[in-house]
């Protein structure tokens, strides 16, 4: 018997948790507060793909629905489907290697349209190895499952979302509310099961489900309906990123024959005082009927109960995500298309992780900054983080890390990488980032050094006036020469591509996609993704639609309030570009046909780019070094050299690098000064050697420090394992 279930509701990932109920977990362990967490998402897949689930799906399918030639062909070859499925699933779980050669050949897995596109495999992802080949045919098979699950059992069925159009901009509670009065769908009945099972198992006094995506919104309601028709005695409580950004002007009664309690933001301090009413209703309790950013049902009418005078817990005393309950071997790892960013977020299983709350730079003029998960920025200390990665991997046995951070903090993520190398740590992670100027070359070396594979970042509309209309802080120009600092020191990049923006117009997104062009042309970039701008309620276009040329279109929220439809001032629609952008964006990844026209993509006339065809080149040519200041602190990447004599005087230096070894011959007195401030650079010494000391160092004892630092045999140092940060 615990005290609360932790649920995420389906469906989410396939390859790893969303690691809410994990903090949230963490968080209630320091409190002594019992709970057991479960992603009932992938509960559900698994029983849905198995050799029970399938046969039970082909047994339900009517064959009267069956109007296509596809579907046709999948019932077809239900028995292969039935006898492969739990192989393939356990291959994608890791358990099943030597499967592989089976997978790739051409008569072991049941074929339909999804492996149409098989012609262009090879072309699209290179010469995969052969775990990598299975794992996209395997992916490729279980679409053509979904293709006919959605057809024949459940039009709602998405392996990352369920019923997401009920929860998309649903100002009104009416289309959802209908929905539930329906009879539950297939899908329902196998999520209600596993809930009842669990609710039997954990005994609990309150269920709580984290809703984090319009996707889960319709099973957690479906969650909390079952829960007060079947164990009314049980309170249901909904928190999670849907509630904290659509939720927020909540005012339909309705919602609450499903649920008793629905938090805002971060969740630790609402949580704690709804189990604190929950455990201890009475008015002898402190805390009874004092919450915090909470709304429930009183009298009849919603009420927004924000009464208690605690103040949230600051990061450093949150506790750390508990990955315990979960089925972390039973995750499913999946390639789903040739996109490499795509295919770092579905392909291994990652601990997910927070370098900072919010987000340090808080201005883009799309974002939701007026909300907290975003506009009130507290980093974690990088001894704190790095404890916390130690303590997950001792756990999970996992090394990977996403950290979710809407941007991480560049002089935070300097410190994270010191301290994963002092500490000798064999990880590998990867984060979102601004395009900014803090990312220099040597920064960028040290991330790659402690583990750092990728990053993802926000071009977004890839034009100066624009970036500058968004405040974003940065130009074109600057994000090539960071991207290109990033790609040089091996560390891929995902840009996340903008287009119709207030006022943009069709010269500018033209602009944009050549901009997009050179860069993936000149190899700094390797991954993207277009999107169109959605105006949501919480961002700074949202609030003062007027200064930005847009008249949107409002209506009662009763329900749901983030999305907004919007009519801008150019009158342009967007939603024309989009087949050609995607297009386009999908060979460039691949790296051809950068010398097709850009009118080529699409089936409108557009204007022809007014960008120069070396724009790009020309801003990775420009000079834009700096010396260092002189607070700049120097680290030895290596370990100290070997150190031999040579002839009369002299000594050499010879520093093993992993995949390389650099010789430097220097008079024999010199060598013992050098040898001593190596000592001083490694990562982890006493106190960090910083640029003012090596200089003042070098001219108590020698001339001209300029010639010693612009020297070959400095420079090849540089080039190899010395960085300055």
């Amino acid at each position: 018997m615990q005290d609360l279930l932790l649920i995420t509701p389906p469906f989410t990932q396939l390859n790893t948790p969303y690691p809410a109920t994990a903090y949230i977990k963490g968080f209630l362990n320091m409190k002594g507060i019992t709970a057991y967490q479960m992603d009932l998402g992938i509960e559900v897949i698994l029983q849905l793909f198995s050799k029970a689930g399938l046969s039970d799906i082909f047994a339900q399918a009517p064959p009267e629905k069956i109007t296509t030639p596809n579907i046709h062909r999948i019932y077809a070859l239900r028995s292969s489907y039935i006898d492969t499925i739990d192989d393939v699933i356990s291959f994608l779980q890791g358990k099943n290697q030597t499967i592989a050669r089976q997978i790739c050949t051409d008569n072991f897995l049941p074929r339909a349209s999804r492996f149409d596109q098989l012609d262009d495999m090879e072309w699209a992802f290179g010469n995969m190895g052969m775990q990598d080949k299975a794992k996209h045919l395997a992916t490729l098979y279980l679409e053509d499952i979904s293709d006919f699950i959605v057809a024949m059992i459940d039009e709602n069925f998405g392996f990352s979302r369920y019923a997401e159009r009920l929860g998309r901009s649903a100002n009104s509670f009416d289309e959802i509310y209908a929905a539930l009065q329906e009879e539950s769908t297939y899908i329902d009945h196998i999520t209600l099961q596993i809930l009842e099972e669990k609710l039997q198992f954990v005994q609990p006094k309150l269920v709580c489900l984290s809703v984090p995506f319009p996707g889960n919104l319709y099973s957690s309601f479906r969650c909390g309906q079952y829960i007060k028709k079947h164990h009314p005695h049980i309170k249901v409580a909904m928190g999670g990123g849907f509630p904290n950004t659509e939720l927020r002007s909540l005012t339909d009664v309705r919602v609450f024959e499903y649920w008793d309690y629905i938090s805002l933001d971060d969740g630790e301090l609402p949580l704690e005082l709804i189990v604190s009413n929950v455990l201890n209703p009475t008015s002898n309790n402190p805390n009874y009927n004092f919450l915090k950013r909470t709304f429930l049902l009183e009298n009849g009418e919603v009420v927004y109960n924000n009464f208690s005078l605690r103040q949230d817990y600051k990061q450093a005393d949150v506790g750390t995500p508990d990955y315990s309950d979960l089925l972390l071997d039973r995750y499913v790892s999946v390639i789903e298309i040739a996109n490499p960013m795509h295919s770092l977020w579905s392909d291994g299983r990652w601990n997910k992780l927070t370098m900072a709350h919010g987000c340090y730079w808080g201005k883009c003029t799309f974002c939701d900054i007026s909300l907290d998960y975003i506009g009130k920025y507290e980093p974690v200390t990088a001894r704190l983080l790095v404890d916390r990665m130690e303590q997950i991997i001792t756990q999970t046995g996992e090394k990977g890390f996403h950290f979710v951070d809407e941007a991480a903090p560049p002089a935070l993520m300097r410190e994270v990488a010191l301290e994963i190398l002092r500490r000798r740590l064999v990880v590998s992670w990867w984060t979102n980032i601004r395009f900014e100027k803090s990312f220099t070359w040597d920064l960028c070396r040290l991330l790659k050094r402690s583990g750092c594979i990728a990053v993802s970042g926000g071009l977004e509309v890839a034009s100066d006036r624009l970036l500058d209309l968004i405040q974003k802080g940065v130009t074109v120009a600057q994000v090539a020469r960071v991207t290109r600092n990033l790609t040089e020191s091996g560390i891929m990049v995902h840009a996340y591509l903008m287009y119709g923006y207030p006022t943009q117009t069709e010269q500018e997104t033209v602009d944009s996609l050549e901009m997009v062009r050179q860069l993936f042309e000149l190899g700094i970039i390797q991954s993207g993704f277009w999107h169109q701008f959605a105006l949501t309620a919480h961002s700074p276009v949202g609030q003062d639609p007027d200064a930005y040329g847009i008249v949107p279109d409002q209506k009662e929220i009763k329900f749901a309030n983030n999305d907004i439809a919007f009519t801008d001032s150019t009158n342009i629609d967007h939603a024309q570009f989009s087949e050609g952008l995607k297009k386009s964006l999908y060979n460039y990844m691949h790296g051809v046909c950068f010398e097709f026209p850009l009118q080529d993509w699409f089936d409108l006339e557009i204007p022809k780019t007014t960008i120069d065809p070396d724009f790009i080149e020309n801003c990775l040519n420009s000079d834009t070094s700096v010396s260092p200041k002189p607070s700049s602190k120097l680290y030895w990447l290596g370990d100290l050299p070997t150190v031999e004599n040579s002839h009369q005087g002299h000594c050499i230096l010879t520093f093993h690098l992993k995949n390389e070894a650099i010789e430097i011959e220097m008079e024999k007195s010199f060598s013992l000064w050098f040898l001593e401030i190596i000592k001083r650079m490694i990562v982890g010494a006493e106190a960090p050697l910083q640029f003012q000391s090596l200089k003042k160092e070098y001219e108590d004892h020698y001339e001209d420090f300029e010639l010693f630092w612009e020297s070959e045999d400095i420079q090849r140092m540089r080039n190899t394992g010395l960085v300055i940060v």
